[in-house]
């Protein structure tokens, strides 16, 4: 399992959300790639990355931000939140992202889905969110009647790079990650799965690391309030801590 730092886009600046309220934001840094340089600096290999701004209003919005943050590290940068259709995703990828995580329209627009999949093979991932096991849309502003594993295991013929399974009622709450339905989530579909939502210390990256085939777990708030760091968090999954 890899561990996958986080930066969260807002009006160019680096936040955390609460379960994705725009009215419980947290400002964290005036300059995204500085983050990502400590990041990569720490150890990390890939940097997740999410326009909230995008997510709302279905476009690209912090560019600039994507951008810098791409031209100041070598490591990985997959990028979600706003990419609605092929001309979304080239330019997400003429900004120098390595991957797209398509959010929305997996649950609204199937066909876009499937378009730019076909048009970047190995390069789109789903984002999948979910609130009580239903998925969740539109900046998780709308809650569908679709079953987060139902639909993860549609699109599992069109091959996607990854999943990436996010419990809303625990993202950005430091309660630490919903195992049970991660691994619900990891033998339901063939697609590497990352766990998303909810890591609050080193033990419950611990727990993750357990789940047998799980190929990455996404950190953010945690380390933005000093519960553990990148490197510390990385050496960790390398070194599992051994426990009594």
């Amino acid at each position: 399992m890899i561990v996958i730092p986080a930066i969260d886009l807002h009006e160019g600046q680096v936040v955390r959300l609460k379960q994705g309220a725009f009215d419980a934001v947290t400002y964290y840094s005036t300059n995204p790639a500085e983050v990502a340089r400590a990041f990569e600096d720490a150890g990390a290999k890939r940097i997740h990355v999410v326009d909230l701004d995008g997510s709302l209003k279905g476009k690209g919005v912090n560019l600039k931000a994507i951008e810098s943050i791409c031209r100041a590290v070598q490591a990985e940068v997959e990028l979600g939140g706003g990419i609605r259709c092929v001309e979304d995703a080239r330019r997400a990828f003429s900004l120098g992202v390595d991957y797209i995580i398509l959010g929305t329209i997996v649950a609204k627009d199937p066909m876009a889905v499937k378009d730019i999949l076909k048009a970047f093979p190995g390069k789109a991932g789903l984002g999948i969110d979910a609130l009580n096991g239903k998925v969740a849309v539109g900046g998780w502003k709308e809650v569908t009647d679709k079953s987060a594993f139902d639909l993860a295991a549609e699109f599992e013929p069109l091959h996607p790079a990854f999943v990436v399974y996010t419990d809303i009622s625990r993202d950005g709450m430091l309660t630490g990650p919903n195992i049970e339905t991660t691994l619900s989530m990891v033998g339901a579909v063939g697609i590497p799965v990352i766990a998303s939502g909810g890591v609050s210390s080193l033990d419950d990256l611990t727990a993750l690391a357990q789940i047998p085939g799980l190929f990455g777990a996404i950190t953010g708030k945690a380390v933005y309030e000093g519960r553990f760091t990148v490197e510390d968090a990385i050496k960790m999954v390398i070194q599992p801590i051994k426990h009594p």
